[in-house]
């Protein structure tokens, strides 16, 4: 279901399934957490996550719901699976970007919002629609769609499940960067950045969108890093020209 590639700065995570339009069966949560899980132990600065053949990910696998519907003990693993997975890679300490193409509806909407940005490409397309199939969307997810483009868009999102394209996802919030952006681009400029920076930038952004208005720890990572290597190899630089 997935390819994960961790030779370089960037973590490459795919979705590897394009004849199910990279569709996540049940079953494929835990090997998304796993990998998640390899990427933050690799030596990768960035996390990249993709989709092959043209597709993000058409949300869960339709296939699984008929088991779904008559075990309620199936149901609980599913939402647990996806919900652990997800954390583990809203909680991965590097910048994770979704980087979408095509469609990406459903689950794979909670895939995207888990990672720091979102990029769409002119062919993505956004849908949310649980209740065209009589269910309903994991709390923690509506509260990140909610953070991201406001109570109003993600009631026409999920009241509706009808379709947006990349400019309206990236005007109402949904995506970060619309088409003409590359991913490749955005990679470069953030791995020119420290590391311990990016680090520490990430938790504050996390702690932030908690409600957090001050945390001791980011004080003292804030003033160790005045005393840190990166900013001496940065001053020093200019003196070496």
């Amino acid at each position: 279901m997935f390819r994960l590639d961790c030779q370089s700065e960037v973590a490459r995570l795919v979705l590897d399934r394009p004849a199910a339009r990279n569709a996540i069966p049940a079953a494929g949560w835990q090997e998304l957490a796993g990998l998640v899980d390899e990427a933050g132990r690799s030596s990768a600065r960035l996390l990249l996550l993709s989709g092959a053949g043209g597709s993000f990910c058409a949300g869960a696998d339709l296939t699984d719901f008929p088991a779904l519907q008559r075990d309620e003990a199936a149901r609980t693993r599913f939402r647990e699976g996806m919900r652990a997975a997800l954390d583990r890679l809203r909680e991965l300490a590097i910048p994770t970007i979704a980087s979408i193409e095509g469609p990406c509806y459903g689950a794979g909407v909670a895939l995207a919002m888990a990672c720091d940005l979102r990029l769409a490409a002119a062919s993505a397309r956004f849908a949310i629609t649980p209740a065209k199939f009589g269910i309903s969307y994991p709390q923690q997810d509506v509260h990140r769609l909610v953070e991201l483009v406001g109570p109003g868009q993600a009631a026409r999102l999920l009241f509706t499940g009808l379709g947006i394209d990349a400019e309206e996802a990236v005007r109402i919030g949904l995506a970060d960067l619309g088409p003409g952006e590359e991913a490749e681009g955005l990679v470069a400029a953030i791995l020119a950045n420290a590391a311990e920076s990016l680090a520490t930038l990430k938790r504050a952004i996390r702690l932030a969108a908690a409600g957090k208005r001050s945390d001791p720890e980011q004080d003292a990572r804030f003033d160790a890093l005045f005393g840190g290597g990166a900013l001496a190899r940065r001053l020093e630089a200019p003196r070496r020209k």
